[in-house]
């Protein structure tokens, strides 16, 4: 990473295909800040770019995962006008800072495992939803607290969440704003699995090698956008058209080459194909939309 973009609220450490991204503002259960998210962006870029990187974990240090946006501004907190220099009139036209976090973690091409080992609030909660895979320790807490502070849903969540855990669920945590603990997550489909503090990041460490190990870094990165953006999809003609085009691209190079002859020689597969270089840019994955006010 260069100088120029050091990380100030963020650490991330890199080994065997893992990046190991920390939140890492301990004294605020990592709250989220503007520098958290251009510290963000960043990350994300360096992992896009690295083709060594196959998987991504996200923690938090201390005993926090993220509790939400920090609320040390005061009253106004949430008031667009703070974001938009004095006298431009632009206030209402500012984007929501967790919206743009999360939709560059969707349109992330590498899978990305939550291990939320504490209180996950606000932003802190709404972040994890576009991720691929969400564990959670006993001492995590999650709350879409948005109601309880006047506010409403941020980060795409009226999009992301419905679809992870289904409208009925989505609107009980979102109307009550209450906070929940780890089991009620894991029974609302939120996270897959609940651990013990000390088993959680073993846990996402052996979910992100068997994908290191195990798989085409391009078929991951094209069924994690497949998945994502079929979602969306009003008939299943879409996925159709999708998966051919993807198939068919896929079959013709040497990964799949190599995944078919790695299992019939029975040897360990030795993928080639590398996503920074490889992946289709014209097969029918959707841009992202303009943003209009």
């Amino acid at each position: 990473m260069s100088e120029e973009k050091a990380l100030e609220t963020i650490r991330i450490e890199k080994a065997g295909g893992v990046a190991v991204v920390t939140l890492d503002r301990p004294e605020r259960l990592n709250a989220f800040t503007m520098q958290m998210a251009q510290d963000w962006f960043t990350v994300l870029d360096d992992v896009d770019e690295d083709d060594d990187v196959r998987a991504v974990i996200v923690t938090g240090a201390g005993r926090g995962f993220c509790a939400g946006a920090d609320l040390g501004g005061g009253a106004a907190t949430f008031d667009p006008a703070k974001a938009a220099p004095p006298g431009d009139g632009k206030a209402s036209e500012h984007r929501d800072e967790g919206g743009l976090l999360t939709l560059r973690i969707f349109r992330c091409r590498k899978p990305i495992i939550a291990a939320v080992n504490g209180p996950a609030v606000g932003v802190g909660v709404t972040s994890i939803l576009p991720m691929d895979i969400r564990l959670a320790s006993t001492k995590a807490r999650f709350g879409f607290v948005f109601a309880r502070r006047g506010v409403v849903p941020e980060a795409c969540s009226s999009w992301f969440l419905p679809r992870v855990v289904g409208i009925n669920q989505a609107m009980e945590w979102v109307a009550t704003g209450r906070v929940f603990d780890a089991e009620e997550a894991r029974a609302g489909g939120l996270v897959s699995e609940v651990l013990e503090p000390d088993a959680l990041l073993p846990r996402a460490r052996e979910l992100a090698r068997e994908i290191a190990e195990n798989t085409s870094a391009v078929s991951v990165a094209l069924a994690r956008q497949m998945m994502w953006q079929m979602l969306g999809a009003s008939h299943p003609m879409e996925a159709h058209r999708l998966d051919s085009k993807a198939m068919n691209y896929m079959g013709a190079r040497e990964d799949s080459r190599e995944g078919v002859m790695s299992f019939l020689e029975k040897r360990p597969p030795r993928f080639a194909m590398r996503v920074s270089r490889d992946f289709p840019e014209d097969i029918g994955l959707r841009e992202e939309p303009p943003y209009e006010t």
